[in-house]
């Protein structure tokens, strides 16, 4: 294993790190979470972490046609048009979900650690039809001849990088909490104006998804 063939995996899961997904949830939980919350969290990215590493493992074991057939059915027009309609019909939905009481900052879904699986495997499955570099990533592994030894570590590294970003502003928010007090409030005051509920945030990321992944095959 060269450095170089390191270097261009370790940038592409750099440029994997801009999940909207991971870092919207992220941030929901904790301006809306007051219990447990690094527990819930730990919970949902590791749920993705797992997801995503055995995608990439059952690419590498020979099953990558599925993934081929996924993607050849998400670039058909007319599925891309009908991905696109309820992306944009999920966005604005998710506006009109009902709103929290004003005493409480509560959601109609509970944030179970069932849940953070759940959501984990939803987000994820929204976005890794159209996980370029995580694709691109695997199949240099694969042109350079990598024994199990050497990919699946560096498999598991590449999706630990990927959701770097959420562990990074939950530290943050743990160490910086009464610096980051003002902007995060400001930014709870916005949200619960729109977006105060769990469903609704989902409802919100995955519209934005599935029309920003389907509007190049319109």
């Amino acid at each position: 294993m060269n450095t170089e063939l390191l270097l261009m995996i370790g940038g592409l899961s750099l440029l994997d790190t801009l999940s909207p997904a991971t870092l919207g949830i992220t941030v929901y939980l904790l301006l809306t979470e007051k219990k447990k919350v690094g527990l819930k969290l730990m919970v949902y990215l590791f749920t993705v972490i797992g997801f995503y590493f055995s995608a990439g493992v059952a690419i590498k074991l020979g099953f990558g046609f599925l993934f081929e057939v996924f993607s050849t059915f998400l670039q058909n027009r007319v599925v891309s048009w009908m991905l696109f309609i309820v992306g944009g019909i999920l966005f604005i939905w998710s506006f009109y979900v009902p709103k929290k009481k004003k005493s409480t900052y509560t959601s109609p879904i509970t944030k179970t650690n069932s849940t953070m699986i759940a959501l984990g495997v939803t987000t994820s499955l929204v976005e890794v039809g159209t996980a370029l570099p995580y694709f691109t990533a695997i199949a240099l592994m694969t042109n350079s001849g990598l024994v199990w030894y050497e990919w699946l570590p560096l498999l598991f590294a590449y999706n630990v990088v990927m959701v770097l970003p959420p562990f990074i502003l939950y530290m943050l928010y743990m160490l910086l909490g009464s610096i980051m007090q003002k902007p995060l409030k400001f930014i709870q005051n916005q949200v619960s104006k729109s977006t105060s509920s769990l469903a609704s945030w989902i409802m919100c990321i995955v519209g934005l998804l599935l029309m920003l992944y389907s509007v190049d095959y319109l």
